[in-house]
């Protein structure tokens, strides 16, 4: 009896050790910043094939844009400055993925509802049909805050611009769907992408997966904690 008691409170230390091992392990663990040459060359714009950090050793960051929200506001770069923000692309009609990612990114906006320095910025990908007013009736069907999500529209050729070479996340010339943002071209991706406080890329999650949202919701505070 004595000798299973050993036993047991050595696994019970074990357990104990492990937990804070991992613990610790979280607390430390730091989020890549993510190049060109760090993401599967068919999800990445031929133009930027194999490049490594940027010009003089700077990192891939996110560009100027200039676009329109719901509330038919103009929406700059200005807006991702010292904020934590979470993309992804999608169209209001979508019946299979998009509802699912709204649904999940809705979750993390509840999450960080109190919170001023997380934004989300959904891009349409059919801005011909997604209009203000049209983004707007989606915003509300959700009970989102306007002020810190932002469902975009404007010209198909930035939207896409942005998708491809400076999100990262859907391919260009290798694809023969994608036409460089002419009529016939169509962005469809379930991937959503972390970008922190400098507008770097700092993770990529499937926007279908509750699971990596919650992961996204960690990921989110590992940037908080190391921005303070």
């Amino acid at each position: 009896m004595k000798r299973v008691l050993v036993l047991f409170l050595i696994f019970i230390s074990g357990a104990g050790v492990i937990i804070f091992l991992n613990l610790e392990w979280q607390n430390d663990r730091k989020l890549p910043v993510y190049q060109p040459n760090d993401i599967n060359p068919e999800l990445v714009d031929s133009s930027l094939h194999g490049r490594g950090r940027g010009i003089n050793g700077g990192d891939h960051k996110i560009s100027e844009f200039d676009l329109i929200d719901q509330l038919n506001q103009k929406v700059t770069k200005k807006i991702m400055l010292d904020k934590i923000v979470l993309v992804d692309f999608f169209f209001v009609s979508c019946p299979s993925i998009c509802p699912k990612m709204t649904t999940n990114l809705l979750t993390i906006h509840k999450h960080f509802k109190l919170d001023t320095s997380v934004l989300i910025l959904s891009h349409t990908v059919w801005p011909e049909v997604d209009n203000v007013n049209v983004l707007y009736r989606y915003a509300e069907k959700y009970g989102v805050d306007h002020k810190y999500w932002k469902f975009l529209t404007g010209e198909k050729q930035e939207l896409y611009r942005l998708a491809r070479q400076d999100y990262l996340v859907v391919p260009d010339i290798n694809d023969p769907n994608f036409q460089h943002g002419s009529d016939a071209d169509f962005i469809h991706t379930e991937n959503i992408v972390l970008i922190d406080q400098k507008q770097r890329i700092r993770g990529f999650y499937d926007g279908t997966s509750a699971t990596q949202m919650q992961q996204a919701i960690k990921d989110i505070k590992l940037l908080k904690k190391a921005y303070n």
